[in-house]
């Protein structure tokens, strides 16, 4: 069969790559055409464009590259109509992908699949209107969102499991290197780490990473600070903000880092579900501009409780969240204080971790979602 799928950034590229994988186990004849990166390409098809041509964030880069997302946009459609797949498979990037949902409804009977659904239930919930009306079958990684379409919008989705803990799972299992040797190779000491995940744009360093390196210093002493040197970001960026601290730099291996972890400070995104995953206690931070307007309109606009992912799927605090007016050095360095060993936080959110996991269950969600895609394109 012929897929057609559009992703918008590094994540979905990731995510696209490990379903196009499973179709290609189940479907011997899968072709594939997309819009994508790198990890889709090595897995084979046509990539049509790089999603670096598509990930413009923020108002101001997406005004000025207007022109080129129109442009894009206009020969995807074209694109899609012409080639004809049996399915269109949208990732995630939904300001992008809904508007490709709706010429494609309009214009075609090719069904319209969507994996990693849109966050409408964190905001910009009128989305749903579309969704209901352009998407054929939605295909979610997150437990809770199955409650929020079909019994408050009377929607019916897939819950297919959660792709990072797939990862994770498959990554602690695989893991040989022993914690000596990975503090050989980066040459640490023998002290237990603190890690810093201070976000993977520059512009979340920028607001994060000092606060986090003036909160945790204290414990510099008895604890070692690790920063996660994120991907894309040139390590160089980060030497202005770490000169006056005792601190090291491992770069592109988050998930190493976090295996031989003792506790974490992390900005919020899916580093905090991979942090949790990985059974690291943590404290989750997110500067903004603006940090007391900003907790007054979490209160009163933002429709969920929480920021992070463990705290929505787990349906309760299992993490401290300091965001906005509460993101400060004092707060940070209480916080981290109660889940260092011997923190009476500590083993509470542990157990929280383990509840957490459950509702997401072990599920291998680019396998689940690609059986239920098959299974309703061959009408099983």
């Amino acid at each position: 069969m012929k897929y057609y799928i559009i992703v918008g950034e590094a994540s979905g590229d990731l995510h696209a790559s490990h379903l196009m994988q499973a179709l290609s186990d189940r479907d011997p004849d899968a072709d594939f055409r997309f819009f994508g990166g790198d990890l889709m390409t090595g897995v084979g098809g046509t990539r049509v464009r790089h999603y670096r041509d598509l990930a413009y964030m923020g108002f101001i880069p997406v005004l000025l590259h207007l022109r080129t997302i129109s442009k894009n946009m206009k020969m995807c459609k074209r694109d899609v109509l012409r080639w004809n797949p049996d399915a269109l498979i949208l990732v995630d990037y939904p300001g992008f992908n809904l508007d490709i949902a709706k010429y494609v409804h309009r214009h075609s009977d090719i069904p319209v699949y969507y994996y990693i659904s849109p966050k409408i239930w964190a905001w910009k919930e009128y989305r749903i209107k579309n969704i209901k009306r352009d998407v054929d079958e939605m295909f979610s990684i997150l437990p809770f969102e199955k409650d929020f379409y079909e019994n408050k919008h009377n929607y019916p989705i897939h819950y297919v499991g959660n792709p990072t803990a797939t990862e994770v799972e498959d990554f602690r299992n695989n893991y040989e290197e022993t914690p000596e040797q990975f503090r050989e190779r980066h040459n640490l000491d023998e002290r237990p780490i603190i890690a810093l995940l201070a976000g993977s744009r520059k512009q979340e360093i920028k607001d994060n990473l000092p606060t986090m390196l003036s909160a945790a210093d204290e414990n510099s002493r008895d604890y070692q600070l690790v920063l996660a040197g994120a991907p894309g970001i040139d390590r160089r960026y980060y030497d202005d903000f770490i000169s006056d601290y005792p601190v090291r730099i491992v770069e592109n291996e988050t998930f190493a880092l976090l295996m031989n972890s003792t506790a974490a400070l992390v900005t919020s995104g899916t580093a905090t579900l991979e942090t949790a995953l990985f059974r690291v206690p943590q404290v989750v931070c997110y500067e903004t501009p603006l940090p007391a307007f900003i907790g007054y309109m979490r209160k009163k606009v933002i429709k969920v409780p929480y920021i992070s992912l463990v705290n929505l799927i787990a349906n309760e605090e299992v993490v401290p969240e300091l965001v906005a007016n509460t993101f400060t050095k004092e707060n940070l360095r209480s916080n981290l204080s109660s889940i260092l060993p011997g923190g009476d936080g500590r083993e509470k959110m542990l157990s929280g971790y383990e509840r957490m996991a459950n509702i997401l269950g072990h599920n291998n969600a680019p396998d689940e979602a690609a059986r239920i895609m098959l299974s309703l394109l061959r009408k099983e």
